[in-house]
């Protein structure tokens, strides 16, 4: 039962990324632009470009903000990595109790042993 709730889990949140990938894609380019801006603003020393790289900035600024959505999807790659790892977890070993009477192979290895 744990593993068919860690399967429907996993599909939900394979949805919910394939859904916001467009707007993730949007957000990694916006981010990339703005980073190459404040880069840009901060190494010129005119005035005019130090103007124009603060409004490509803003505008990246902007874009990065209208792509909200993205974090949703962001955190369906972390619910999915989350899924994965559950799945493949293995299972604890299952005590073998020290009753002679069920482990009878094991005893009379041990005696013939000695």
């Amino acid at each position: 039962m744990k593993k068919f709730g860690l399967l429907v889990l996993g599909g939900i949140s394979a949805i919910v990324l394939l859904a916001n990938m467009g707007s993730m894609i949007g957000l990694a380019i916006s981010l990339m632009i703005l980073y190459f801006s404040i880069k840009q603003f901060v190494k010129t020393e005119s005035t005019f470009a130090k103007i124009i790289w603060a409004v490509v900035g803003l505008a990246a600024l902007t874009a990065s903000a209208s792509n909200f959505p993205a974090i949703i999807g962001l955190a369906a790659i972390y619910l999915l990595y989350v899924v994965i790892k559950k799945w493949k977890e293995e299972k604890p070993e299952i005590m073998e109790s020290d009753d002679p009477f069920t482990n009878f192979e094991k005893e009379w290895a041990n005696l013939k042993n000695n």
